[in-house]
């Protein structure tokens, strides 16, 4: 496993991480996570991700259990607070009462005394962004969590939060979580990733596998048991569209001549990136783990050439 330094932080991290949604608590039974955790852990994998809506805390739980026995400080948490998860109209978004009670609750799901990192999980134009910086910064204070950041922020709204931060002498957010894949690339490459490079801030990167489109299942159509033959998965079967699986097709041939998978081949291709710090994987067997750790070593391998066949695959496609 290679670590690598989360923006301009000292903080280091395993550029391939494990992270709970979707499967923990809703897929995986809970024996089955600890399991892939703990084994993850034995792999080298010290970030684990996760947020207080996944699964409606029940993926944080199952963490909690899995982690129990580990040695806490080789361990990097993290959470988000945003979305709803209380009653009432305070029960969602940054305001500093949401986030206070998110913190304590996600505290308390994952039974550890403090978060590595906190991500602010949407941008919330409700909540001034003062209030947003000095509640966080009160939470690194009082050593509730280590570092804040962001997911799925646009780059004027990262700039925002870490110019209030150097104006009023509080503490500006260290990282950012986008969504970045093969498909979904323009807006972090674009936008994000200079002003991320720019200001120091790191990136921790989700959905490398672009919802497991990119690991080639569905190229000859859904296959029963998959995630898109689910009833409540409609928005993955909406994305398996006759443009995007040509391009997933023409992407296994060039894995297939590296002798590695699709799922290695899209996970190495982000690992190029010297600005990601660390790509959130998600698995549900053993076997899809080993798979995903894999992809640090086909890494090494991928020369330029490999790069120009990747990108003339994907040809003129990308989303924002």
């Amino acid at each position: 496993m290679h670590y690598r330094r989360l923006g301009h932080s000292g903080l280091k991290v395993s550029e391939i991480s494990l992270g709970s949604w979707v499967t923990f608590g809703t897929q995986v039974d809970e024996p089955a996570a600890v399991n892939l955790i703990r084994e993850a852990y034995e792999q080298g994998i010290n970030f684990f991700d996760n947020a207080d809506v996944y699964a409606n805390g029940k993926a944080e739980e199952i963490m909690g259990q899995a982690i129990k026995g580990l040695p806490r400080e080789a361990l990097v948490l993290s959470s988000k607070v945003f979305g709803a998860t209380m009653p009432g109209i305070n029960g969602r978004g940054l305001s500093r009462k949401h986030v206070t009670e998110s913190i304590h609750a996600s505290l308390k799901h994952m039974g550890t005394e403090y978060l590595d990192l906190y991500f602010c999980h949407r941008y919330d134009p409700d909540t001034p962004m003062e209030e947003l910086v000095r509640t966080m910064t009160d939470l690194i204070q009082q050593g509730k969590i280590l570092y804040w950041g962001t997911s799925e922020w646009e780059a004027w709204q990262v700039m925002e939060a870490h110019g209030v931060a150097r104006q009023y002498g509080l503490i500006p957010p260290t990282v950012e979580q986008p969504q970045y894949n093969l498909f979904h690339r323009k807006r972090v490459e674009d936008s994000l990733m200079p002003v991320c490079r720019d200001l120091g801030i790191g990136l921790t990167t989700f959905s490398p596998l672009y919802h497991g489109i990119l690991t080639g299942k569905y190229n000859d159509g859904i296959p029963q048991g998959s995630r898109a033959s689910l009833e409540d998965y409609g928005w993955v079967r909406d994305r398996i569209t006759p443009e995007r699986i040509a391009i997933v097709r023409k992407l296994t041939e060039v894995a297939r001549d590296l002798e590695i998978t699709p799922s290695q081949l899209a996970i190495a291709w982000i690992l190029r990136r010297k600005e990601v710090a660390s790509v959130i994987t998600g698995a549900s067997r053993l076997e899809q783990l080993d798979e995903n750790l894999g992809s640090a070593e086909a890494y090494e391998h991928l020369t330029e050439v490999d790069i120009d066949r990747i990108f003339a695959a994907l040809g003129n496609y990308q989303e924002q």
